[in-house]
């Protein structure tokens, strides 16, 4: 069992009702679904590579492009930088959109020698919003990305917002005025602990719930939100 944050509205302390709210569905979704072990990479690097390929494809793809790298030995920033585009294009072909994910990983690899040496353990302990602009600066880095390798690779507090979050949170009838990225995640980190394992696991939870039930076409019958879903009310 992950360790996760003591469920703080059970224990008398007094929350604001947005907070509360969102900790609430959190727990409920976790005493549903369990912890999702996210996310499967062998080391930070192996997750910055994850996040570039996962975009716009399913995961069970990205595990295919990642096996072939790893048969290849190509695991690493300075066995990146010596593959030719087209034959890591090949590669990574299963995830889809492989040219321009290929384009991607050599500029990911290319930056990392630049800016750190391929050294991820001094590249991670900088300032989180400096390291985030620098993310950002990459080319094929956006803000969902560049977030995931925050969370996920460098055990940053930073909340990734995808599809999923929004969706779910917009027919709950919870979020910011603005629907941008900047706007939803502002609205999560100012509500709720800053704590790398609830952002971790909250985030893996809202997907899974978003595919299972909380999906384009709702399937309100397999939802444990819906008595406090606006939509569905």
């Amino acid at each position: 069992m992950i360790l996760l944050p003591a469920p703080l509205f059970r224990i008398g302390l007094k929350l604001k009702s947005t907070e509360k709210t969102l900790l609430q569905i959190y727990y409920r979704l976790f005493e549903c679904y369990g912890p999702q072990h996210w996310w499967p990479g062998e080391s930070p690097f192996e997750v910055m590579v994850c996040a570039i390929l996962t975009q716009s494809t399913a995961w069970q793809n990205v595990e295919k492009a990642i096996m072939n790298l790893k048969i290849a030995g190509a695991m690493s920033p300075a066995a990146l930088r010596g593959i030719p585009t087209p034959e890591l294009a090949q590669l990574i072909r299963p995830s889809g959109y492989y040219n321009a994910k290929a384009r991607k990983l050599q500029t990911l690899v290319r930056w990392l020698s630049a800016v750190c040496g391929d050294n991820l353990n001094e590249l991670f302990t900088r300032n989180t919003g400096e390291l985030r602009l620098q993310l950002l600066a990459v080319h094929g880095i956006g803000p969902e990305t560049a977030d995931s390798i925050l969370l996920y690779a460098a055990d940053k507090p930073v909340f990734v917002v995808d599809s999923y979050t929004r969706r779910i949170f917009s027919r709950v009838g919870l979020g910011p005025e603005e629907d941008t990225y900047d706007a939803w995640q502002t609205f999560f980190m100012k509500n709720l602990p800053a704590d790398v394992r609830l952002f971790n696991e909250y985030h893996a939870l809202l997907v899974r719930h978003g595919k299972e039930a909380c999906r384009k076409q709702p399937a309100c019958n397999n939802c444990f939100l819906v008595d406090i879903c606006r939509a569905r009310r």
